[in-house]
C-alpha cells in the first residue's frame, strides 16, 4: 500500500482512536508493515496500545521539533506486529513552539516521516479532535483521510465542516490529499435515523462510504482497559470482526486500483450486434463492480454489510 492516512473527524466521540488502533492492528495482522502516530495530545492511542504515556522518553513531541528523529522515537507494540509513534500531555506544548515558527511549521510531521516511509506498507494517524496545528500537520503529512463517524445530525455538520478545511489543505500546501473513505461507527440497525443519516451519505458519497460497518460492541469499547486491540482482547467479538472486514476493504480497493484497465477488443465491421438481453453494460452490473461486496468474515454476517440488520 505504503500510504499514510490520517483518521480524522472534528467532531469529538466518533471513534477515531479506536479506528486507528484496530485498523493499525488489523493491517499488521495481514502482514502489512505498519505505523501507528499518535498525535493527539490526550495519548488515548498510546494508552490504548498498552503503553504508559506518562514514563514516555521520546515522542511525536521531539519529533515534530527536530529534538528527535521518527525511527528513535518508535515503540514496537507486540504481539500486535506493528509499531508506535506514542504522545502524551507534551504535545501541548509543542503545539504551542509551533505557532511562532514563521514558516514551515505546518510541513513538520511530513518532513520527519520521509526517512522512514519506505520501512512501512501503511501508516495510520490518529488526529486530535479539531482543527489545529496538530491536525494541520497530519493533514498535509497523509496522503489521504479516513473519516469515521457516526450516523447522526451533528456527526453530519461535523462532515462539513471538514470536508471545507480538506479543500483549504489541498487548495494550499497538499493538492493530493484525497479521501480514502468514510466510516460508519457505533452503527445500531434498529436506530431509524442511524438508518436515515447512512442512507443519505451513500448517496452523497456513493464509493466513498465503506461497505464495511463498526457495530457498538462492548468487547470493542473495553479493550483499551487493557491496553491491547480488539484483536488481541476477543478476537471472536463483532468489533474485531468488523475492523479485520475494513482492513480486508481497503486493501482490496487498493489493489483494483491498481489494477490494469481491461484491454477492450473492437468488433469486426460486419459483425451482427449483440442481443438486448447479452448486452453487458448493465447499469446495475457496472455498480457491483465498482462497489464490490464486502467479504465478511465467518460469524460476523451483519458487521459489514448494511444491507441487513443483526439478528434481534
Amino acid at each position: 500500500m505504503n500510504r499514510v492516512i490520517a483518521v480524522t473527524n472534528q467532531k469529538g466521540g466518533v471513534g477515531k482512536t479506536t479506528t486507528a488502533v484496530n485498523l493499525t492492528a488489523s493491517l499488521a495482522a495481514t502482514k502489512r508493515r505498519a505505523l501507528l502516530i499518535d498525535i493527539d495530545p490526550q495519548g488515548n492511542a498510546t494508552m490504548g496500545c498498552g503503553v504508559d504515556k506518562s514514563q514516555l522518553q521520546r515522542s511525536t513531541c521531539e519529533v515534530l521539533l527536530g529534538e528527535s528523529d521518527v525511527a528513535s522515537a518508535l515503540i514496537p507494540i507486540e504481539p500486535a506486529g506493528f509499531s508506535l509513534l506514542p504522545a502524551n500531555s507534551d504535545l501541548t506544548a509543542a503545539e504551542v513552539r509551533l505557532l511562532t515558527l514563521m514558516a514551515g511549521r505546518e510541513t513538520k510531521l511530513r518532513n520527519a516521516l520521509r526517512p522512514v516511509r519506505d520501512n512501512f506498507d501503511v501508516i495510520i494517524i490518529d488526529c486530535p479532535p479539531t482543527l489545529n496545528m496538530l491536525t494541520v500537520n497530519a493533514l498535509v503529512a497523509a496522503d489521504s483521510l479516513l473519516i469515521p463517524m457516526q450516523c447522526e445530525y451533528y456527526a453530519l455538520e461535523g462532515l462539513s465542516a471538514l470536508l471545507s478545511t480538506v479543500e483549504q489543505i489541498k487548495a494550499s500546501v497538499n493538492p493530493d490529499l484525497e479521501i480514502e473513505g468514510i466510516l460508519r461507527t457505533m452503527f445500531d440497525p434498529r436506530n431509524n435515523l442511524a438508518n436515515e443519516v447512512s442512507a443519505q451519505l451513500i448517496m452523497h458519497f456513493g464509493d466513498k462510504v465503506f461497505r464495511t460497518i463498526i457495530p457498538r460492541n462492548v468487547r470493542l469499547a473495553e479493550a483499551p482497559s487493557f491496553g491491547k486491540p480488539v484483536l488481541f482482547h476477543d478476537k471472536e467479538s463483532r468489533g474485531a470482526l468488523a475492523y479485520l472486514a475494513l482492513a480486508g476493504e481497503m486493501i482490496r480497493r487498493e489493489e483494483e486500483s491498481e489494477a490494469p484497465a481491461p484491454e477492450q477488443n473492437n468488433p469486426e465491421p460486419d459483425a451482427a450486434p449483440a442481443d438486448a438481453n447479452e448486452d453487458s453494460s448493465n447499469p446495475h452490473q457496472e455498480s457491483q463492480a465498482e462497489y464490490p461486496d464486502t467479504v465478511t468474515p465467518p460469524g460476523n454476517e451483519h458487521a459489514g454489510n448494511f444491507d441487513s440488520p443483526p439478528p434481534q
